[in-house]
């Protein structure tokens, strides 16, 4: 397996690429190329001992970290930058673009080098551990031995489970927010079984090949529109907008603008690499402090977890703190309210 880097141009904020060749996945199928995109922000310590790695949620991507980035998990542009609770102007932030992610990685939309044609519903089927996997050599090229601490909310907090007990060395702490050691079997499956209920309703499905046939758009802008009111989008529009009308027309245009640029095969594998997720027998591996953050309106990781997961965390010996965000956005609080939590992120960033 190798691998380089490259870089799309020399802007600000720009994406980088990382490539390797043969990555072999967990299912034992190996990939013959697989491209990472992914940013950074501030510059790596002579010593490269000042690196945080920022891994987004489901739906988002690297522009997480943007300077008014718009993601429906909430931008985190408050908590990283200059100044800010992940600090650039001392630390080196990394945001990588999951693997079976539509924001430059590869993805079912992808050609597969193979056939010469895109993977659509062929693409292989991906575990959160491979995709952690994929992170581990972008930050082994980049000659990176240690990481200062992942931090990430939703996707990202299942991703910064992972790397801390795939390799308990690698970091010094994780702030795993808004997110769950694991998954129920039951509920990965049911999000799957959805997913493919609506898009198979579809006219323009095909089975999944439907690049050449008219695209998914309708599909994804109804399947946008409900995750994003689970994730609690009606509770900030009505800060400034009370007609219910005009609150359902906002939902459609912010839906609308991601479906325009996700993948809706990237929706499935994704979902699909949750099946077997759940790292909570492992958690006597970790070797990192962790920093808990869930919001008090999330329907999708309530603060009840907090009762399981964190007695599970210090029985495993783990040095782990717990912060319960007083939000009323639900699960886009770690961004839309990231004022509410930053102090405590600064200071978990600091005793580190």
């Amino acid at each position: 397996m190798t691998a380089h880097i490259s870089t799309a141009d020399a802007k600000a904020f720009t994406i980088k690429t990382f490539e390797i060749e043969n990555f072999r996945l967990q299912s034992g199928t190996v990939m013959p190329a697989v491209t990472i995109a992914y940013k950074t922000l501030g510059q790596l310590s002579p010593q490269r001992d000042n690196a945080v790695l920022v891994t987004h949620g489901n739906t988002s991507g690297p522009q997480m970290i943007d300077p008014g980035g718009s993601t429906g998990e909430g931008s985190w542009n408050e908590l990283v930058g200059p100044g800010k609770a992940a600090d650039t102007n001392r630390f080196f932030v990394i945001c990588p673009n999951m693997l079976g992610s539509s924001y430059g990685s590869t993805n079912a939309a992808s050609i597969d080098p193979k056939t010469g044609t895109r993977y659509g519903p062929r693409f292989p089927d991906i575990t959160v551990g491979d995709i952690v996997a994929t992170q581990r050599l972008l930050v082994d090229d980049l000659g990176i031995e240690k990481l200062v601490a992942i931090v990430g909310p939703s996707y990202g907090g299942f991703q910064g489970f992972q790397w801390a007990v795939d390799y308990p060395g690698m970091m010094r702490g994780i702030a795993a927010v808004v997110t769950s050691p694991a998954v129920p079997r039951e509920r990965a499956e049911g999000n799957v079984a959805r997913l493919l209920a609506t898009l198979s309703q579809d006219p323009n499905w095909n089975g999944g090949d439907y690049y050449d046939h008219g695209g998914m758009l309708e599909s994804m802008i109804q399947i946008r529109s409900a995750t994003l009111k689970t994730y609690g989008i009606e509770t900030r529009l009505r800060t400034t907008m009370s007609d219910p009308e005009r609150i359902e027309a906002a939902v459609r245009a912010e839906a609308k603008r991601w479906a325009e640029s996700f993948d809706a095969n990237s929706l499935i594998t994704l979902a699909r690499a949750l099946r077997g997720f759940d790292v909570t027998a492992q958690l006597g591996q970790i070797k990192s402090k962790v920093l808990y953050v869930l919001s008090r309106t999330d329907k999708l990781f309530p603060p009840e977890l907090a009762a399981s997961v964190m007695p599970a965390l210090k029985a495993a010996g783990v040095d782990a703190d717990y912060f319960l965000l007083d939000s009323e956005y639900g699960h886009s609080a770690s961004g839309l309210d990231a004022h509410k939590w930053a102090p405590r992120l600064r200071q978990f960033m600091e005793s580190l």
